[in-house]
């Protein structure tokens, strides 16, 4: 009976696997999700991660220290120094979120998981300024914070620091990823086309009113 179990398990790797409720995928090699406990760590192991970002100022449990560890799993605690904000509306601090993009755009740390106890909260905001960063609509990027935090866990304040976010703070590294570099191109692009069409069309205008 335990041989025909270990071969059941052998043939269905992917029912052992728990992945954590808030797991998702940002952009390639680069996820996010709440806290981790030991049922999530077959799943977390097969990413191969190479980094944690940890958003919240509570530390792991000693398992998922120790899961880090074993697995070679560099754990940045930035929830640690930075995270309340100066001013009291504010959710987070901005050299919290500055500090976490700036790792999250260097490929060198992929791949990576942003983690904080809820998935929602912090991790939220990271991404909603990620997306600022990457040119998204703003009415695109709520609808992501939302549909992760469910409605009952949406913060008034989390989406007006994403909107207000100064996306200029952040310093890009030299090894940026592949999924950013062709965002900006393609935006760049779009941006020249646009601007080509402008002019065009006041030369076109500027000679009707000439006739």
């Amino acid at each position: 009976n335990q041989a025909k179990i270990k071969r059941e398990e052998n043939m269905h790797p992917t029912q052992q696997m728990s992945p954590p409720a808030a797991f998702g995928t940002i952009e390639p090699s680069v996820y996010r999700t709440n806290s981790l406990y030991p049922a999530n760590f077959p799943f977390i192991k097969m990413l191969g991660l190479k980094t944690v970002v940890w958003l919240s100022p509570e530390v792991p449990i000693k398992a998922v220290s120790q899961f880090f560890e074993e697995n070679g799993i560099n754990m940045i605690h930035l929830g640690l120094k930075a995270w309340k904000a100066d001013t009291s509306w504010k959710p987070v601090s901005e050299e919290l979120i500055k500090d976490a993009l700036e790792i999250v755009l260097n490929v060198d740390t992929h791949p990576v998981i942003v983690t904080c106890t809820s998935g929602v909260h912090q991790t939220g905001v990271l991404v909603g300024c990620l997306r600022r960063l990457q040119n998204w609509n703003l009415t695109s990027i709520l609808v992501e914070y939302r549909m992760f935090s469910q409605q009952s866990n949406t913060r008034y304040v989390n989406e007006q620091f994403i909107e207000l976010f100064d996306v200029d703070l952040v310093t890009f590294p030299p090894n940026l990823p592949a999924w950013f570099i062709d965002q900006q191109k393609m935006m760049a692009e779009v941006e020249e086309e646009f601007l080509k069409k402008k002019y065009e069309m006041l030369e076109y205008t500027s000679a009707s009113d000439g006739d």
